[in-house]
């Protein structure tokens, strides 16, 4: 073997250890991304925007009038605007056009979403220094629009923008959760809505709810069809009773601890508020609105979001008019176990920007995205929906002050509905929370929801639902859902610790290299002895 093939292979091993590696642990640190010194405008720039629109036109007029005005205090960036039905397809795709490199510039998703994208390799741009720069971050002298400044963005919303200690998105748009209540069939019922719900006040109006007589007709509505409680999203429905237990879900640094002992209590009582026909969820039976609306359900959870689908008045709805039943709707904060301290899951989308070969495209894209924090673009899009503005700068703004005084004006833009949604979200700010974002976390989002949904199905079955059964769901839920794979990380700001067999790999290799070097040590040896025979 000449020393040129030992070089070779000594490479090639080399190789072979960065890619095993790599590929055992992950990429451990995106790379900075430095700010120009100065803006090309010399250039023109052409960027992708991907976002998501249920198919509601007001929301895409708004996407391509905030596009319009951009591009016309930016006349060297052109914006090419792509619409997606739901945030699941806009992460498929990315996830697609990582292994491209052909992601989009700007792309509203949410953090779970970017926890996974960051495992690529200087995929997502990280935001830090961008907000902090005096001429292009935020609130910055050579912006030509007024941008909110870092302290004008709620906390709340920020927070979970940040990954391991590094900003990697801005906040969009938020919600929250919010019980649409049936008050007509609450007080029939002989109950009162007390100022807070509480579980097991909801608990026992749905069961109370559920009776009916010896031919399947409800007391209540006088319909074969109730379900009295009903829940849109069973993800938020686990994660916030077991916050407001202050039990356990995940740690910052994504240790799983959902499968205790007290989410296996909340789903024993899901099970029993289930065998007596108290309580379904949507993925079971179907969207909680239709159900309210048709007078066939009492406690509707779902999204401020979704606030324009609620009550019998709704702007948008998916029943036939002739199936909506007249009766007056609450809008409440979801129920509580200790109402003087409620907890309540902050939720919506937010946008990150990604990261190119060319520093100047990234600063053009940080532009746009930066634009849509801009007062005309948050309030004018919020008014669509039970969303809240993410900037203190556009929640004070007299025009968005004016909106939320109409409440009851129309059954559109002013639904009052909707704006009794936001005005939840708005006086509770601070009693919302974020979940830890990280590698992962979306698949413990899925799982905590699945938790809830496996136990309403079996028991619509006729399935036993005991300790044996439990034991099995809790194995199940964490092999489907991979979370045995999810390696915690020490802190905050690192990936964690090698796995047991990136160990064993690291000492393989160090033994392969240990061999290589005896050999090329005893291959220059020979020659030195040749030469000295000659």
């Amino acid at each position: 073997m000449t020393w040129r093939v030992c070089r070779r292979a000594a490479a090639a091993l080399l190789m072979v250890c960065v890619a095993l590696l790599a590929g055992c642990h992950g990429r451990q640190e995106q790379a900075a991304f430095t700010v120009p010194q100065q803006f090309d405008e010399s250039r023109n720039y052409e960027i992708t925007f991907w976002a998501k629109n249920d198919t509601n036109k007001t929301q895409t007029d708004i996407y391509k009038q905030a596009i319009a005005d951009f591009e016309a205090l930016y006349p060297n960036i052109t914006v090419t605007l792509r619409l997606y039905t739901n945030y699941g397809d806009i992460y498929n795709d990315v996830i697609t056009n990582i292994a491209t490199q052909t992601t989009p510039n700007v792309c509203i998703t949410y953090p779970d979403h970017i926890a996974t994208y960051l495992t690529g390799e200087h995929v997502v741009a990280p935001l830090d220094d961008l907000f902090a720069d005096p001429r292009y971050g935020l609130g910055g002298s050579e912006l030509r629009f007024a941008s909110p400044k870092l302290e004008e963005i709620v906390p709340q919303f920020l927070e979970e923008c940040q990954l391991n200690g590094t900003y990697y998105a801005i906040p969009y748009m938020r919600s929250t959760e919010a019980c649409y209540v049936n008050k007509t069939f609450v007080e029939k019922l002989g109950y009162t809505l007390p100022e807070t719900l509480t579980w097991d006040f909801v608990w026992e109006v749905s069961r109370a709810a559920a009776q009916k007589d010896e031919n399947g007709v409800y007391a209540l509505n006088g319909q074969t069809v109730m379900i009295p409680f009903l829940y849109k999203s069973t993800d938020n429905m686990m994660i916030q009773m077991l916050r407001q237990l202050d039990a356990g879900y995940s740690t910052q640094a994504g240790e799983v601890l959902l499968f205790n002992d007290t989410t296996r209590e909340l789903l024993d009582t899901v099970a029993e508020n289930t065998a007596a026909g108290a309580f379904s969820t949507f993925k079971i039976s179907g969207y909680p609105a239709n159900f309210l609306n048709a007078g066939q359900c009492v406690f509707a959870i779902d999204s401020t979001a979704g606030s324009t689908w609620m009550g019998c008045d709704a702007p948008l709805m998916d029943i036939p008019e002739e199936e909506v039943v007249e009766f007056e709707t609450e809008v409440m904060m979801i129920p509580q176990f200790d109402p003087e301290n409620p907890q309540m899951i902050s939720q919506g989308p937010s946008v990150c920007v990604f990261n190119k070969d060319d520093p100047q495209e990234v600063l053009a894209s940080w532009l746009f995205a930066q634009y849509l924090l801009t007062n005309p673009v948050q309030i004018a899009y919020s008014q669509t929906e039970g969303y809240a503005p993410v900037t203190t700068t556009a929640q004070q703004d007299p025009v968005y002050q004016d909106y939320l005084t109409r409440a009851g004006e129309d059954n559109a833009t002013y639904y009052e509905v909707k704006l009794r949604a936001v005005e939840l979200l708005l006086e509770h700010m601070e009693d919302t929370f974020v979940t830890p974002v990280f590698n992962g976390s979306a698949s413990l989002r899925d799982a905590a929801g699945q938790l809830i949904e496996s136990v309403t199905k079996s028991v619509r079955r006729g399935q036993t639902v005991d300790d044996a059964y439990m034991d099995t769901l809790y194995e199940d839920t964490e092999a489907l859902y991979h979370l045995d794979a999810i390696s915690p990380a020490e802190d905050a700001g690192t990936m964690g610790p090698l796995p047991g067999a990136s160990v064993a790999l690291l000492w393989c290799l160090g033994g392969a290299w240990v061999c290589i070097l005896g050999y090329l040590a005893f291959q220059g040896l020979r020659r030195r002895k040749n030469r000295t025979l000659q």
